[in-house]
C-alpha cells in the first residue's frame, strides 16, 4: 500500500512528464480514434489498457456481425432493413449509440485533463477548449444524426402500422411469418382526393398475389367503374344493397361509401380504416382469394414517395398528355419525378381507364425493380415524412421484416405478370362474377392449356401488317379473327395500347411494360 508521500511523489512524476500544449492537444486528438491511447501515455496503465481493450473488442466485434451479416442468404442490406423496421432493434441502437458517445467524449474531455500542462495561460486554455469541444463534436454529431435517424424511423413505424398485432390474426411467428401459406394477397389502393371532390375515391385497385416461395407476383387489376358488386350473405352491404342489383354505385364509391357510415356498414367498425378493411374483403369476397393485407396510398402523396427516393426510370413509347395546362411526356428513356411519375399512371388523354391501368401496372414494376433497400435507408428523412401523411395499412409492424425479405424475392428472382378484369374479357357494368374467380384462378394457377396469348395465335404483327410489311387487315378469314377484333370490329389484331388485357391469361409485364 503505498503511502501518501509516495502518492504525492507520483503525481509530481505525473505532471512532470505532460507534453507541452501542443502535445496535449495531439494526444487528446488521438484518444478519438485509439481511446485510452493519452492515457497510457501518461502513466494510467489500468485506465488505457481497459479503455483501448474495450474499444478494439468493440470494433472486432462489429466486423464479426457485419461479415456474419453479409455472408447471409437474404443479404446485409435485407437484413440490416428488417432490423430498422423493428421496435426493439431500433431502441436498443439507439441506446447503445448514446452510451457509447457519452463515454467516448468522457474519455476524450478526460484526456485532455490529464495531458494538458499546468499553469498555462488564458490564451492556450481557451485554445484546448475549443480544440477538445471540436473533437467532442465529431463524436457528437454522427451519433445526433444516427439517434434522429432510429427516432424518425420509431416514430414511422408507429405512425403507420399501429399496433404490433392484429387480433384477427394467429400470433406471429418470425420462422414462418406466411403461416404456411403457398400465396400472400395484398390489395393496393390509390386513393384520389383531391381539393376538387367530395371525400376519397380509389381510383386504382390491384390484388398482388405473391408466390411466398418463389416470388412470382401476379397483380390484377379491378377497374374503377365495375358495377353490381357482391357482398357477403347477412352482412349489412348485402341488405342494403340486395342482388340482383346490388350496389348501385361504381366500385371506386365503395370506400367512400363506407367512410361515411363505418358503424353501420363496416365489416369492422373498429378497424383503423373501416372503409379500407371493408374493401379488402369484399373484393376478397369477389375474387374469391383470402386477402389478409392492404396498403393505401393517396395518389397526391404518391408524388411526394417517389421524389423521396429520387424518381423512376420509365421508358416512354408514346407521348402521353396530360393535366389541364397541355402537358405532354416526351418519349425516351426517362427518369420521371413524382410529379411526371403520377401523371405517367394517372392520365387518361388519348387513351382510357384499361389503358391506365396497365401503365400503373408497369410503374409498380419500375419501382419494385429500382428502388433497393439502401436508397431507402439513405433516404430515410423524406421518405418517412411522404409515407406518414400519405401511406395507411393494417400490415402489423412484426410483419414487416418478413415483408422487405418478400419484397427482396420478388425483385432478385420472382417474375411480374398482370391480369386486368377488364373488356372484352369482363363486362364492367355487369360482370359475371363467377367467370371472374375463374379467370383468377386460372392465372395464379398459371393459366389454362387451351388459352392461347393473341401475339402467338395471330398471323400479323401488333399494327396489322403481315411479316413483309404489306396490309393484310382485308386477309382475316372469320376462324383468324382475334379476340380484340370481334370485340371493336376493328382490323388491328390486337390493342395498340400495350397495357389493355386482351384474352384470359395473365401478361408478363416485361411483354408489356417498355
Amino acid at each position: 500500500m503505498a503511502t501518501q508521500d509516495e502518492q504525492r511523489d507520483e503525481a509530481r512524476t505525473r505532471r512532470s512528464k505532460r507534453p507541452g500544449t501542443g502535445g496535449a492537444l495531439l494526444w487528446t486528438a488521438l484518444s478519438v480514434p485509439l481511446p485510452g491511447a493519452a492515457h497510457l501515455r501518461m502513466g494510467h496503465r489500468l485506465a488505457g489498457t481497459a479503455l483501448l481493450t474495450c474499444y478494439l473488442l468493440g470494433i472486432a466485434a462489429l466486423v464479426l456481425w457485419a461479415l456474419r451479416i453479409g455472408a447471409h442468404e437474404s443479404g446485409g442490406i435485407t437484413i440490416l432493413a428488417g432490423m430498422a423496421v423493428q421496435d426493439v432493434w431500433l431502441l436498443g441502437a439507439m441506446g447503445a449509440v448514446f452510451v457509447v458517445a457519452v463515454l467516448w467524449m468522457s474519455v476524450i474531455v478526460h484526456s485532455w485533463v490529464i495531458t494538458r500542462p499546468e499553469g498555462a495561460g488564458l490564451g492556450r486554455r481557451v485554445v484546448g477548449a475549443l480544440t477538445v469541444l471540436v473533437l467532442c463534436l465529431t463524436v457528437a454529431v454522427p451519433s445526433g444524426w444516427a439517434l434522429h435517424a432510429g427516432y424518425t424511423a420509431y416514430e414511422t413505424l408507429g405512425a403507420v402500422f399501429g399496433s404490433p398485432e392484429r387480433e384477427d390474426l394467429p400470433p406471429h411467428d418470425a420462422t414462418d411469418p406466411w403461416y404456411g401459406a403457398d400465396r400472400i394477397n395484398v390489395l393496393l389502393i390509390g386513393a384520389d382526393s383531391g381539393d376538387n371532390r367530395y371525400g376519397a375515391r380509389t381510383d386504382t385497385m390491384m390484388v398482388a398475389s405473391v408466390d411466398t416461395h418463389t416470388g412470382d407476383t401476379l397483380l390484377v387489376g379491378l377497374p374503377r367503374n365495375l358495377e353490381n358488386i357482391r357482398f357477403p350473405e347477412n352482412s349489412t352491404l348485402a341488405e342494403r344493397y340486395p342482388e340482383p342489383y346490388g350496389f348501385d354505385l361504381l366500385l371506386n364509391d365503395l370506400y367512400q361509401t363506407i367512410a361515411e357510415e363505418p358503424e353501420e356498414l363496416a365489416f369492422d367498425p373498429a378497424a383503423s380504416d373501416p372503409g379500407a378493411d371493408t374493401l379488402k374483403k369484399v373484393l376478397g369476397h369477389n375474387l374469391d382469394l383470402d386477402i389478409e393485407y392492404y396498403a393505401m396510398v393517396d395518389m397526391m402523396g404518391f408524388r411526394d414517395l417517389i421524389d423521396a427516393v429520387g424518381g423512376v426510370q420509365v421508358r416512354i413509347t408514346e407521348p402521353i398528355p396530360y393535366g389541364v395546362h397541355g402537358g405532354v411526356l416526351e418519349p425516351g428513356l426517362r427518369r420521371l419525378n413524382g410529379h411526371d411519375a403520377l401523371w405517367y399512371g394517372r392520365s387518361r388523354v388519348g387513351t382510357d381507364d384499361y389503358g391506365r391501368m396497365g401503365r400503373q401496372g408497369c410503374l409498380i414494376k419500375y419501382v419494385a425493380e429500382q428502388v433497393e433497400p439502401t436508397t431507402v435507408l439513405t433516404s430515410y428523412r423524406r421518405l418517412a415524412g411522404a409515407t406518414k401523411r400519405t401511406l395507411s395499412t393494417d400490415i402489423p409492424q412484426s410483419k414487416v421484416p418478413a415483408f422487405i425479405e418478400l419484397a427482396d424475392l420478388v425483385t432478385d428472382e420472382g417474375s411480374m405478370s398482370a391480369l386486368q378484369l377488364s373488356p372484352p374479357q369482363v363486362n364492367t357494368g355487369n360482370p359475371d362474377w363467377d367467370e371472374v374467380r375463374t379467370l383468377v384462378e386460372e392465372a395464379i394457377s398459371g393459366g389454362s392449356e387451351e388459352d392461347t396469348p393473341v401475339e402467338e395465335s395471330s398471323p400479323q404483327a401488333v399494327d396489322g401488317t403481315e411479316e413483309d410489311g404489306e396490309e393484310g387487315s382485308e386477309d382475316w378469314t372469320e376462324e383468324e379473327r382475334t379476340e380484340w377484333q370481334e370485340y371493336t370490329g376493328l382490323d388491328e389484331p390486337s390493342p395498340a395500347d400495350p397495357g389493355r388485357q386482351v384474352g384470359s391469361e395473365a401478361t408478363d409485364l416485361d411483354t408489356i411494360c417498355p
